[in-house]
């Protein structure tokens, strides 16, 4: 063998016994976290990955065309300085996010949108809670109300329709039937003190709403009885005039029902009836500037009462039309006669949905305000008109 071949040899040797690097070693995947589908909580709920809470992602875009109040004078097209329509647009999203515990779900909502009206923009967060079991905590619907609408209400509502912060806890009896004991902020129902013709506002907030509600739900439909107690807390300049100290204790009572019948593409029928005494906020959000919750009448403070009713129709005609209608009577009897009124309004719209999730439609919205004499203002009667398309995701 010659010089060349055995360093030839040797040479080959020396790369074969050469251990490889890891670089040169084939590299195993990795494993990967596909999105799975969660089925315990109905529809488009998805696993978030590596964890076993189940999210639900919603959107919504909305735009209308409001044009403004163009009943008696004045109103929003005979004042120079005032907008006679509003062009709105809304994009919303919703989060929802749910993981099961020995103790029941365990829920976290939140929901926000974005608003651009004519030449102004802004942000709203609309609810934010946690669920767990019975316990809600958070930024939700008020427990009180019951019916809130089957129309758009765009720009005026007759019903009790608040958002508030709370603490409730719910017990389920079974068969659906339960009971729902909960503490809610107080300063979104305060109304106002009236005071010598004019309405003040509340003093700082000392003692959270305390509610009620025993309610039903099965096929037929759902019941509702419900009861709240709202601390009347004048402001230091109410007291400074009138030479008082000490707060009321106002309550509102109510019981509504709705019913839904299996004909045409599905009809409600609802009706609710609220009384309240020092608590005005209950009976409706949709009241004109001169409701009180309390009235200084020369020489005490009074409670403000009214009687409230209201409710509606919903028609579903087909898959691809719904009409609906609906309207409220509130009475307003306070401490003097100078902030007793009455205010009934009616709204009712034709909304069509072409393609399932995309609706359009017009709606249109009547109110009358009739005050006593002693207050020294105009009856009124109030017309508002509404053009809505809207798409849901």
């Amino acid at each position: 063998m010659t010089r060349l071949s055995v360093l030839g040899a040797i040479a080959g040797l020396t790369v074969v016994s050469t251990p490889l690097h890891a670089a040169d070693l084939p590299v195993a995947p990795e494993p990967v976290d596909y999105v799975r589908i969660c089925d315990a909580y109905g529809a488009r709920f998805y696993y978030i990955p590596g964890t076993e809470t189940c999210l639900r992602v919603r959107g919504r875009v909305r735009t209308e065309f409001r044009v403004r109040n163009f009943g008696d004078s004045p109103n929003a097209w005979d004042q120079r300085d005032t907008d006679g329509y509003q062009w709105r647009t809304r994009g919303y999203m919703y989060l929802d996010a749910r993981t099961a515990t020995e103790f029941g779900t365990l829920r976290t909502y939140i929901e926000w949108y974005m608003q651009q009206q004519n030449n102004s923009g802004g942000f709203s967060f609309e609810k934010g809670y946690i669920q767990w079991g019975g316990v809600l905590a958070g930024y939700t619907s008020s427990n009180f109300d019951f019916f809130t609408g089957y129309s758009m209400d765009a720009q005026i509502e007759s019903y009790s329709d608040q958002t508030i912060n709370q603490l409730a806890y719910t017990f389920a009896f079974g068969n659906g039937f339960s009971a729902t004991l909960a503490l809610e902020d107080r300063s979104s129902r305060e109304t106002g003190i009236g005071l010598n013709g004019s309405v003040l506002d509340y003093g700082g907030t000392r003692m959270p709403d305390v509610v009620g509600v025993l309610a039903v739900s099965q096929g037929w439909g759902q019941a509702q009885l419900m009861g709240a107690l709202h601390q009347v807390y004048p402001n230091s300049t109410y007291n400074g005039i009138t030479g008082g100290s000490e707060d009321e204790l106002g309550w509102a009572i109510g019981a509504g029902v709705e019913l839904d019948f299996d004909f045409a593409a599905g009809v409600s029928v609802a009706l609710q009836g609220v009384y309240t005494d020092g608590a005005s906020g209950y009976g409706s959000t949709g009241w004109v500037d001169q409701i009180t919750d309390a009235v200084w009448d020369g020489n005490s403070t009074e409670t403000t009462r009214t009687w409230n009713v209201f409710g509606g129709v919903s028609v579903g005609l087909n898959d691809h039309w719904i009409v609906n209608a609906e309207g409220g009577y509130h009475n307003v009897d306070a401490g003097t006669d100078a902030y007793d009124f009455t205010q009934w309004s009616a709204t009712g719209n034709v909304m069509w949905e072409p393609v399932k999730g995309f609706e359009m439609g017009p709606e249109i919205q009547y109110r009358d305000i009739d005050y006593d004499a002693a207050s020294g203002l105009d009856d009124t009667q109030q017309i508002f008109g509404t053009f809505r398309l809207q798409r849901s995701f």
